[in-house]
């Protein structure tokens, strides 16, 4: 083939994001920079695009290319894939040239099976370890390729811990873990009417296929919708050798970041979790701990991921988003990106890069998403409100501001709500399913979870408020209620959340708008530093204008006129201009109109202090007594060429 569409962790770097999207960039520009990542190879997003053109099948040579690839995998690490003696286990991930946390799908443990799994006691003497992985790939590959509900496998693993008496999926048994393999393989076979897949090989293809396919799910088009990711794209995948965070007492596994997300505060920020896998920590299926106490945990382990987390947000000049693994003691690098963050953090973010020299005050203005600067605005709950509410729960404060509305607990339900009033989403625990209902919300509850969670990750990416971790939290979708802190929660009752501090409230609490100073002031002084065009409003009254004002506005570009007259008690006035039938009638209703516009007019030329303002006149059609519609007139004043403010600058005359 003349194109190549593989290519080895040693063969990219980051600025091939294109290719090999945004995650097997960053695995090849750590591997080149001497970081510890478990080697791989990344299949391009030419070779998705490539699969959609030949009717969703990945062809025989790209097969072959990574079959080749495989080989040098297994020459890498010395084991062989399938092999029981020696096996080969590696992870299957997407990776698009965009982050998309969560809406594309990754499969881990791929290459075990019956055999593998017996050889793999007898290398590692850890039967719960090698069973525990076992039960996790078959999960998984069901879920993922098989589209198998995984909930279906969640209710046999419930079943398992009821008959044991236990509550987390750690107290399991390596018994236990061997009754799930058993069970999750029986339930496959009265689903599919085959057994599951044993050859390795077959596994890796149709793992191939399934996240190439997963580029166009629901959840993943709704999401590129949101962010404006263009359909064409495709993703990547990378397959990487696994390292095991849940070997034992001395693994485990994290998501951390550079700095705060949701305060923008230069700090580590993160979970971790021991004797895990990378889903159990985003899942909130355990409780997890501050990436603080990892220093207690195993201090060499957490000096040497600070070093390589400063290494990573200097040669980036961005807040990282990272994944990590321990096995057996030893820090393994699975990911870095960019961060997300909130709206303020990512102000403050900004702000203090330039401070400390990263980047320039222009490269700042570049990193932030207009639509953080609209978010920063948003209401939070006023301190009298506060003062006076009792919070019947707290959590972790996952992503700030305020939320209030109608309690639903399923994403369809706020989805189908949103249109008669605010809704928050109440879950034990959100996944890539909820993305709708995120987006429709308020706010986002959730009993499970941490900062890390999909929760917190992706209402932040929203500039939604979200609470997680709410321990007491027990929702029950199918009676439609909750009980939070003793108290029963029932569908449509109203809950306040606040992001900031983790508290919920009962009921409907009093807010207030978002001041503008701080950081968000810097942010606005750079813009107006290096800005080439002048910035007006629309604005159809006194108050909108005086808003924009103090915002900045350097005008009014639009008065919309007809808009005056949408209040109840002035429509009529208007219906009555329209329809009169003769000149005293229409005149009558003049009457009525004029000192209303009057009055708008001298309460936005006040506002504005002397900026130009630009009006549509209002010219509703009067057939009876004109042969043709007249033409609007032209704006007034003409309006002004594009100006950059200055102290010394007078305004233009109204």
């Amino acid at each position: 083939m003349s194109k190549k569409f593989v290519y080895l962790f040693s063969e990219g770097n980051k600025d091939m994001r294109e290719l090999l999207g945004g995650k097997g960039a960053n695995l090849a520009e750590m591997t080149n920079a001497g970081m510890p990542v478990p080697k791989g190879f990344t299949i391009t997003t030419e070779a998705c695009t490539q699969y959609y053109e030949d009717g969703k099948t990945v062809n025989a040579d790209i097969q072959q290319e990574i079959l080749d690839k495989l080989a040098i995998l297994e020459e890498q690490d010395a084991k062989r894939f399938g092999d029981p003696e020696n096996p080969l286990l590696v992870s299957v991930r997407s990776g698009a040239r965009a982050s998309m946390p969560g809406m594309m799908d990754t499969i881990l443990n791929l290459g075990i099976n019956d055999t593998v799994a017996q050889g793999l006691v007898k290398l590692t003497n850890n039967p719960r370890f090698v069973y525990d992985s076992y039960r996790r790939f078959i999960q998984m590959f069901s879920d993922v390729v098989m589209e198998l509900d995984k909930r279906n496998f969640e209710r046999i693993i419930d079943e398992v811990k009821a008959k044991r008496g236990v509550a987390l999926d750690s107290e399991l048994t390596a018994e236990d873990m061997q009754e799930l393999v058993a069970r999750f393989k029986e339930y496959y076979r009265s689903q599919k009417g085959e057994d599951f897949p044993q050859e390795p090989k077959v596994q890796l293809m149709e793992a191939v296929q399934a996240v190439f396919r997963s580029w166009n799910n629901k959840r993943a088009i709704y999401y590129r919708a949101q962010h404006d990711i263009p359909d064409s794209w495709g993703t990547a995948v990378n397959v990487q050798t696994m390292v095991f965070g849940n070997w034992g007492n001395d693994s485990g596994t994290g998501v951390a970041f550079t700095r705060n997300p949701t305060t923008g505060e230069k700090e580590l920020y993160g979970d971790f979790l021991m004797n895990a896998q990378g889903e159990d920590v985003v899942a909130g299926i355990r409780r997890t701990s501050d990436i603080s106490e990892l220093k207690k945990v195993n201090p060499a382990v957490y000096d040497e991921f600070v070093d390589i987390a400063t290494r990573l947000e200097n040669h980036y000049r961005d807040m990282q988003d990272m994944e990590f693994t321990i096995e057996r003691g030893h820090l393994y690098m699975l990911q870095t990106r960019n961060g997300k963050r909130t709206p303020g953090a990512a102000l403050k973010i900004a702000v203090d890069l330039v401070k400390e020299g990263l980047i320039s005050e222009q490269e700042a203005l570049m990193m932030l998403e207009p639509e953080s600067l609209d978010a920063v605005l948003h209401d939070n709950f006023t301190k009298d409100a506060l003062a006076q509410a009792t919070p019947i729960a707290t959590g972790v404060p996952a992503s700030p501001g305020a939320g209030c509305g109608a309690a639903y607990f399923t994403a369809e339900d706020c989805e189908a709500h949103a249109k008669n009033g605010p809704v928050v989403l109440v879950r034990q625990e959100t996944s890539t399913e909820d993305i709708v209902g995120m987006q429709v919300s308020e706010g986002v509850l959730t009993a499970r979870g941490g900062r890390a969670s999909h929760a917190a990750v992706v209402a932040r990416g929203m500039g939604r408020c979200c609470v997680a971790g709410v321990a007491d939290l027990m929702v029950d979708e199918d009676a439609k209620t909750a009980v939070l802190g003793g108290v029963t929660i029932h569908e449509g009752d109203f809950l306040s959340l606040d992001g900031s501090t983790g508290n919920v409230y009962p009921g409907k609490l009093a807010t207030e708008a978002a001041s503008i100073s701080g950081d968000f002031a810097t942010i606005m002084e750079w813009a107006d530093k290096y800005r080439q065009m002048s910035v007006r409003t629309n604005a159809d009254n006194a108050h909108d204008a005086g808003v924009a004002l103090s915002f900045g506005a350097e005008g009014v570009g639009l008065t919309r006129t007809e808009h005056m007259f949408f209040a109840e008690d002035r429509i009529p006035a208007v219906r009555e201009m329209i329809v009169a039938s003769t000149a005293e009638q229409r005149k009558k209703a003049l009457d009525k109109i004029l000192p209303m516009q009057r009055g708008d007019f001298e309460g936005i030329f006040k506002a504005m202090k002397g900026l130009p303002v630009t009006i549509r006149l209002l010219d509703p059609p009067s057939m009876s007594s004109c042969p043709r519609r007249r033409r609007t007139s032209p704006p007034w004043p003409p309006t002004a060429s594009p100006r950059k403010r200055s102290s010394s600058a007078s305004a233009p005359t109204t």
